[in-house]
């Protein structure tokens, strides 16, 4: 059984209203996508800053309420839980956040900010909570010392570290990881994703790995899922997708990317314009005013996401290989 699986997932936003009353129209944040994960595996969201990725962790989060769509949580809809089913969920499902400084209480002690989750949603003897204080700083790299000092005498990768204890002290089964590393210098950044990684093998923990780092998403993604403008346009397996991607987005983001070995050559893809609005987005496939192979097509009628070669893409450049898979 799958961990979580959206189906159809949609929320729209409506946009703020114009200073003479009228509405600016909707943000499609998110247009139905549908994805999986798996027990102890990890799902990679990349895309430029506007796809949804953040937004879709909000949804998994309960963050925010669909609009459309459904999310289900080891195999039960969310909308039909009943308020035991919405706790277990919301202990099952915990978050890392982006920013270590912004994520911590500055006037809490280490051990205060790691037992308040557990304080919130259980009754647990003092000794005991000490306990698991303890247990989760050392599986996360830091010392007993560590649980009676304040956020400000960490560096960032060590409060980051404390983010993680805080995430893993409810015993979570999906942890949601929205960019990670990216506030840490690069020298902390491959410590934390190796120590997610073992955490994962440790715990058997699933992950919702939001990146826009497409090489760590790479390192630590079982599978990729590539967002533009609200929708999936290519997902599969990690490694086929990162060296070989299909869709000519994917490929113009891994082109980009910094490379694997410093003698490996490739070629660069230069999009042109802009990603368009949200609130008025493209007819058709949605990234055809900036792709190098569109043709009238795109712009008339929306690729559906189909199989190729081992993976799903959205693209009518590969309409006749989709019709062969199928």
């Amino acid at each position: 059984m799958v961990v979580l699986e959206a189906a159809a997932l949609t929320k729209h936003f409506n946009a703020k209203r114009t200073a003479f009353g009228g509405s600016r129209g909707v943000v499609r944040a998110v247009d139905n996508i549908s994805f999986a994960i798996e027990p102890g595996k990890t799902l990679g969201v990349v895309g430029e800053s506007g796809c949804g990725k953040t937004t879709t962790a909000n949804l998994v989060l309960g963050l925010e309420a669909p609009t459309g769509g459904a999310i289900r949580f080891e195999g039960r809809d969310l909308t039909a839980l009943d308020a035991a089913g919405r706790r277990h969920y919301r202990k099952s499902v915990q978050a890392v956040f982006q920013d270590p400084y912004a994520s911590l209480s500055p006037r809490m002690r280490v051990s205060e900010i790691i037992a308040e989750p557990l304080i919130t949603n259980e009754v647990v003897a003092k000794d005991e909570l000490r306990r698991r204080v303890l247990e989760v700083l050392d599986l996360v790299g830091l010392p007993a010392r560590a649980a009676d000092l304040f956020p400000h005498e960490f560096s960032g990768g060590q409060r980051q570290r404390i983010a993680i204890a805080r995430a893993l002290m409810l015993s979570p089964k999906l942890v949601v990881l929205d960019e990670p590393v990216s506030a840490l210098d690069v020298s902390i950044r491959a410590q934390i994703l190796n120590l997610l990684r073992d955490l994962q093998a440790r715990l058997g923990l699933s992950y919702l790995f939001i990146a826009h780092d497409l090489a760590a998403v790479a390192h630590m993604s079982h599978t990729i899922m590539v967002m533009y403008l609200g929708k999936i346009v290519e997902s599969g397996d990690a490694r086929t997708l990162a060296m070989a991607p299909k869709h000519p987005y994917t490929q113009a983001l891994f082109s980009a990317a910094l490379p694997s070995h410093p003698d490996e050559r490739r070629d660069e893809i230069i999009l042109s314009g802009e990603v368009p609005s949200p609130l008025n987005p493209p007819d058709g496939c949605r990234f055809h005013p900036r792709c190098p192979h569109a043709t009238a097509r795109c712009g008339a009628e929306e690729p559906l996401l189909a199989p190729v070669e081992g993976r799903q893409v959205a693209c009518h450049l590969f309409d006749a290989d989709a019709r062969r898979a199928a």
